[in-house]
């Protein structure tokens, strides 16, 4: 099975943060690409943890509520009007991940 998730790479206070919104994760950096590229590495480890525990065929934990503070960001970068954002965004958008 294969699946999505949102991302978003954003700067706060002079740390580059990558979130995961739909895992939960959140990686950090001084480099933005960087912070992205640990990002896809962690989404790969969880997974990957994931399909080795008995009964996570469900994928419940791979379908989290993202917090609060990462919806709301995600709801400014995605809207059609310009809002102004506390945060610098480098990029966001939707990447896909291997859950077989």
């Amino acid at each position: 099975m294969k699946g999505q998730f949102r991302h978003i790479v954003f700067k706060d206070k002079g740390v580059w943060y990558a979130v995961a919104l739909e895992f939960n994760i959140v990686e950090s950096s001084d480099d933005p690409r960087l912070a992205h590229f640990n990002l896809l590495q962690a989404v790969d480890g969880y997974i990957a943890a994931m399909k080795k525990i008995k009964g996570a065929k469900n994928y419940t934990a791979l379908n989290q509520n993202a917090d609060p503070e990462y919806e709301k960001l995600w709801s400014i970068v995605n809207s059609e009007k310009p809002i102004r954002s506390p945060y610098q965004i480098n990029s966001f958008g939707i990447s896909s991940a291997s859950h077989a």
